[in-house]
């Protein structure tokens, strides 16, 4: 494949960025009811078709896409003055993305399956416990994806190659979604906030300049071996 192709691959898979963030942010919409609290309206939401919906094309498709818009972001900046920012970035967002596949792929097909069967009348369904090691590799997938999606809008920023206040939006929308959003959300409620969707929105902004500007660029294509030597 010669360099215009791998080109053009690049600015392509820019739009993966906003595309990801987008169907994100219409996954966390709506937050699931408490499973303690409330375990039939939380059954009763987590069975639904919407939610299943919502989650392959939401959570695991946009996890998915994420990738693809990482590694192209990662490709475009790898011969600017911050290739080996931007590459390792690349390594650790996408190393924490691909984490975060196991929870999502456990809540678009198990957690619905779970809500059936305590609908179904087993209600002793909702003492299943996951191995400590999915909480783990949860942990580890958002501390590596926030490290990682903060360090490319950082690289962005002084890139010379896209807009500065592009990576800013970047990385105000990672700060948002996953401190504010995930982590909170977590420890708060056990599900989504607003802020989650508030920051994938932000990321989508971010991303959708990102890819607007890289595609208007001529983005060579990546030397891999010479990337951060300037």
């Amino acid at each position: 494949m010669n360099s215009k192709n791998i080109s053009h691959w690049i600015r392509a898979g820019l739009w993966a960025l906003p595309v990801s963030a987008l169907v994100t942010a219409w996954s966390a919409l709506e937050p699931q009811p408490d499973q303690e609290k409330d375990p039939d309206a939380w059954a009763r939401f987590v069975s639904s078709g919407p939610y299943q919906l919502s989650r392959i094309f939401g959570s695991t498709a946009g996890t998915v896409l994420a990738i693809f818009g990482v590694f192209a972001l990662g490709c475009c900046l790898a011969n600017s003055r911050v290739g080996r920012l931007a590459l390792a970035a690349m390594v650790t967002a996408v190393a924490g993305t691909a984490l975060l596949l196991v929870p999502a792929a456990i809540s678009t097909f198990a957690t619905p399956a779970i809500g059936r069967a305590y609908l179904a009348g087993h209600p002793d369904v909702m003492q299943l416990e996951f191995p400590g090691s999915m909480t783990g590799a949860f942990l580890l997938g958002l501390l590596l994806a926030f490290v990682g999606n903060v360090l490319l809008g950082v690289a962005a920023w002084h890139s010379h190659v896209l807009p500065r206040w592009a990576g800013a939006l970047w990385v105000a929308g990672a700060v948002v979604f996953y401190v504010l959003g995930v982590v909170l959300g977590q420890a708060m409620t056990g599900s989504s906030l607003p802020t989650q969707t508030a920051g994938a929105l932000l990321m989508a902004v971010g991303g959708g300049w990102i890819a607007w500007s890289g595609s208007r660029e001529t983005t060579p294509a990546p030397d891999l071996t010479a990337a951060g030597t300037a």
